[in-house]
């Protein structure tokens, strides 16, 4: 490649290569992702061939970990924020003090300073951003109350990296260990007025900065992103619609960076939310859809050229107890912390599966520690060694856990059944005990029909169905669409259909019918080909926006393929010949034998 492009020969190189061996992973029944930190370690400096820049790539992955975490302030609310504070705040805190323990305790052990093992464990206390989403997200958990308590406890451990990043070089500084500036606002007052406001000082000066930040936010930007987006759209013009997202999400992470000291993610997340309580906010998720994968993507390869699969061979052991404290201790503290809330199983064994891993905030706190002379280069090895070896692992521990709910739940209720409690204690004790709505039980219906989505063609097709009595059940990943079906009376399985255990609890074998109604076409075929192995018998409907899906869903097994364009047209066509042909008279289809839903859809994701 041609020695004067970098950046092109490190998005081309980066791309091509993940792209190559993440559907190698794939094939082999393996996270892609897998395959993306398999191509950084190939592009990087300690593998013969081609390396790529290391300054580029790192910057080209924190656009992804920008556009990522704008995503999925896009579907939060402030609301959602604030309702799982009770947990995340205490939580995290609580979760971030046990593993920083851990950490300091084997870089005693390993003779480092006492500077180098805190910044140590602390590098191994916060988990990845970008690994945590993608797992919510491929899930589809981000909407959830797991996926609302994991992402308000990554915004916790974000706010206190960022205060972490400003007390490690004062204190390194006053301890004569480092050699580091200080927070710059602090820094100019003291030019200025001749003020030593010390440690104590630099935290307000952080705190007041990062208050402002988010009080900038909610009261003007509120106001001033939705206006800018609406103004944007009424242009008429996708391109420039498309690139207003983009210069919000950018232009607010590293201006929430530069002048407020907040990391970038954060800024991002910030904008994101503040752009959901607009009605564009679907399609200004839907326009950064593409950009935001591409550079997730590189966020992983960028991790993978750091790696020296050298260690692995000088240091087993201090790997062995570095990824011990990252996957075993994190994760078993979130899980007995969320317990101790009293929320589901179901819940705490999410967190602590999403907790499990480290990434892009460990690698700062890494290269600060390095550079301010506390933390040895061998630790900074370690931390990359343990964010690999963790992110590799972090699909394993979903699985795990996904196998272990169904047991722990078995012995749960053996547990109940052979306590000899009188009824009248039992009835007060469950009454006591707060409900569970993520737990999920098989279905008693037989020769019933399946509803998979109810958005905005999900609930049409649900209500025709209950208006006929016609048994049938929906799978929702909605927790907002699942109370609104519950309240109605219609049973509900939460998760995603494309996990063969969800359709096993919708009794598949037993069914009539299946109506796929989600507009994600992969996740449809997959169901489809599910659905048609389980139970050959079966009818499968399902929608399309294309000549090409329609033709793939078939592929798969599917009787019927319904593409929205081609009925709308047919609609149009209809009403053209009734008005130019005399044809019967125009019905707007809204008469005494069509069924509507009874409540607005909320709008669907595409």
């Amino acid at each position: 490649m041609p020695h004067d492009t970098p950046l092109i020969s490190t998005i081309v190189g980066g791309l091509v290569l993940a792209f190559i061996f993440g559907a190698f992973a794939h094939r082999l029944r393996m996270p892609p992702l897998v395959g993306y930190l398999i191509a950084g370690v190939l592009v990087g400096p300690h593998t013969p061939g081609y390396v790529a820049d290391q300054n580029l790539a790192p910057e080209l992955a924190e656009i992804g970990v920008i556009l990522l975490m704008f995503g999925v302030g896009l579907h939060f609310s402030l609301k959602d924020l604030l309702s799982v504070r009770g947990i995340a705040v205490p939580g995290a805190i609580v979760q971030i003090a046990f593993a920083t323990l851990l950490g300091w305790g084997l870089g005693a052990f390993m003779g480092w300073p006492t500077g180098g093992s805190l910044v140590f464990g602390l590098a191994l206390s916060v988990a990845s951003t970008v690994v945590l989403l993608k797992a919510l997200q491929e899930r589809r958990l981000v909407e959830t109350e797991r996926g609302r308590i994991a992402v308000g406890w990554l915004i916790v451990e974000d706010l206190a990296m960022v205060l972490a990043l400003v007390l490690i070089p004062a204190a390194a500084s006053i301890g004569g260990e480092g050699h580091a500036p200080v927070e710059p606002l602090s820094a100019a007052l003291s030019r200025l007025f001749g003020l030593d406001l010390g440690i104590g000082g630099m935290i307000a000066m952080t705190l007041v900065k990062v208050a402002l930040f988010v009080a900038l936010m909610l009261v003007f930007g509120r106001k001033l992103i939705p206006w800018t987006m609406h103004r944007i759209a009424h242009t008429g013009s996708r391109e420039l619609f498309r690139l207003g997202v983009l210069a919000i999400a950018l232009g607010v992470a590293f201006g929430a960076a530069k002048l407020f000291g907040v990391s970038l993610a954060l800024g991002a997340f910030f904008a994101g939310m503040v752009l959901a309580e607009s009605e564009l906010s679907h399609r200004a998720a839907q326009e950064s859809l593409p950009l935001r994968d591409a550079f997730a993507v590189l966020f992983f390869v960028s991790v993978g050229m750091l790696f020296d699969p050298n260690i692995l061979i000088d240091k087993p052991l201090p790997i062995l107890a570095t990824i011990f404290i990252i996957v075993i201790g994190k994760s078993v503290a979130a899980l007995l912390i969320v317990l101790a809330f009293k929320k589901p199983l179901s819940t705490a064994l999410t967190i602590s599966a999403s907790l499990g891993q480290i990434g892009e905030f460990s690698f700062i706190l890494a290269a600060l520690g390095v550079e301010l002379g506390l933390l040895p280069e061998e630790g900074r090895d370690l931390i990359l060694a343990g964010a690999i070896i963790s992110i590799i692992l972090n699909p394993l521990l979903f699985f795990l856990c996904d196998r272990m709910r169904p047991l722990l739940d078995g012995a749960k209720r053996e547990d109940v059944v052979a306590d000899p409690a009188p009824a009248a204690d039992a009835t007060a004790a469950q009454e006591e005990m707060p409900p569970e709505d993520d737990e999920v039980h098989p279905t008693a219906l037989n020769g019933h029909a399946i509803l998979v989505g109810y958005g905005r063609v999900g609930s049409i097709v649900g209500q025709n169905l209950k208006s006929s009595a016609t048994p049938f059940l929906v799978i929702e990943d909605s927790d907002k669409r699942i109370g609104e079906l519950k309240a109605q009376g219609i049973e509900t399985l939460s998760g995603n259909a494309v996990m063969r255990e969800t359709l096993d609890l919708a009794n598949l074998s037993g069914a009539r019918s299946i109506a796929i109604a989600i507009p994600n076409a992969f996740e449809a075929c997959r169901i489809v080909e599910q659905a048609r192995s389980v139970n050959p018998s079966i009818l499968i409907v399902a929608r399309a926006h294309s000549d090409a899906e329609v033709d793939e869903l078939k592929q798969y097994g599917a009787d019927t393929v319904i593409m929205g364009e081609r009925e709308i047209a047919l609609g149009m066509v209809d009403r053209l010949a009734q008005v130019h042909h005399e044809s019967v008279p125009y019905e707007d289809g809204h008469g005494p034998d069509t069924i509507m839903p009874t409540d607005d859809p909320p709008p669907e994701r595409e």
